[in-house]
């Protein structure tokens, strides 16, 4: 089976936070597990979204769902690390794009992994995907507007 690679341009990042891992978090192995590491990741987003003003669903009942995830695993973490958070969007097209994830230790810079959320907006009310909306795309799409 192959691999999944995972490589962003340093740019792609706009926002960062950290986050602790906690002993809750530790897995059989004894290190941060698979699907804690996905909850942060949901909670590194939602940190981004409040930061930059935008709700994740709006008062027309159009949200944005996310529709699939890949992550690069590259170091274990432990407790009780102290975990840096490096998000960003790019790969935009006519319902969504991606969210994009570096997750290094706060102290030394270790790479623990790298990840992408791939998400479009959705009309809840017509259970149905929506374009993007103009307010986000002229936020954060800028020139990387495609329209696939």
């Amino acid at each position: 089976m192959a691999r999944i690679k995972l490589s962003f341009p340093d740019d792609a990042f706009v926002f960062e936070t950290r986050m602790p891992v906690r002993i809750t978090d530790i897995n059989g192995a004894n290190h941060l597990g698979n699907d804690a590491l996905i909850s942060m990741l949901s909670e590194a987003r939602a940190q981004f979204l409040v930061e930059y003003g935008v709700e994740e669903s709006d008062r027309q009942d159009i949200g944005i769902i996310i529709t699939d995830l890949a992550t690069m695993y590259q170091s274990e973490s432990f407790y009780p690390d102290m975990l840096r958070f490096e998000v960003g969007l790019m790969d935009f097209n006519k319902y969504g794009g991606d969210f994009v994830f570096r997750v290094t230790k706060a102290d030394g810079g270790q790479p623990v992994a790298l990840a992408k959320y791939g998400f479009v907006f959705f009309d809840y009310q017509r259970r149905q995907v929506s374009p993007m909306p103009d307010s986000f795309r002229s936020r954060f799409a800028g020139s990387d507007s495609g329209d696939s």
